[in-house]
């Protein structure tokens, strides 16, 4: 099975706002954006995704990320991260009804293919899954069988949310680039330690970040 996925992303001026102990205005929209571009870079290398599909708002990172290869879907809804993703996963159906759909985080700048290829097998065995982030409280993939609705309930404690909708949570490790959203200073100081993508490790170089 290969996999479509759909991955948000955010007006880059208001994105990464828990960052702002790390990187100033000025710098924030180009680190949010530079954590998009590595983790749809390294979707788009993955054996077992077909393509990506950003769902966006924001001009400047849909032509970056188009540039990379992913399709562009208007944030027409507007109406936060899950209409966002529901939005994305219709355009997604409406062109392939028996797509295989996963929504992705966009701030997984430690992305490694094989790591990604490891969840989504795992996920293709169930009709609806997901994954649990690093703090065990949110989620960075949820994944949708063909012929099966997404149904995303992402943020705040969206692990417990998923689980109860009856999504399938995946246990498994030595996946920690999948699980790695970058949220706090904290988040992005062990995303570096994993190994980031280029536009990152770029980005990240012009921070002040203690410990690194």
């Amino acid at each position: 099975m290969r996999w479509t996925l759909v991955v948000p992303v955010k007006p880059l001026a208001r994105a990464k706002s828990r960052l702002a102990d790390t990187a100033s205005d000025v710098l924030r929209p180009g680190l949010a954006l530079a954590f998009a571009q590595d983790t749809v870079a390294a979707a788009l290398a993955c054996d077992a995704v077909r393509d990506v599909a950003v769902v966006t708002g924001d001009a400047l990172a849909g032509r970056e990320l188009a540039a990379l290869g992913a399709r562009i879907v208007a944030d027409e809804p507007g109406g936060g991260l899950n209409a966002a993703l529901a939005h994305g996963a219709g355009v997604v159906r409406a062109r392939d009804p028996e797509s295989a759909v996963a929504a992705l985080n966009a701030d997984l700048p430690a992305l490694r293919p094989p790591e990604l290829a490891r969840v989504l097998a795992a996920a293709a065995e169930f009709p609806r899954a997901f994954l649990a982030d690093a703090a065990a409280i949110g989620t960075t993939l949820l994944a949708a069988s063909p012929g099966r609705e997404l149904l995303p309930a992402f943020g705040g404690d969206s692990r417990a949310r998923h689980g109860a909708s009856g999504a399938v949570e995946l246990r498994l490790d030595a996946v920690d680039s999948v699980r790695r959203d970058v949220d706090t200073r904290e988040d992005l100081r062990t995303a570096l330690t994993l190994g980031v993508g280029p536009r990152t490790a770029a980005a990240a170089a012009r921070l002040l970040i203690p410990g690194q």
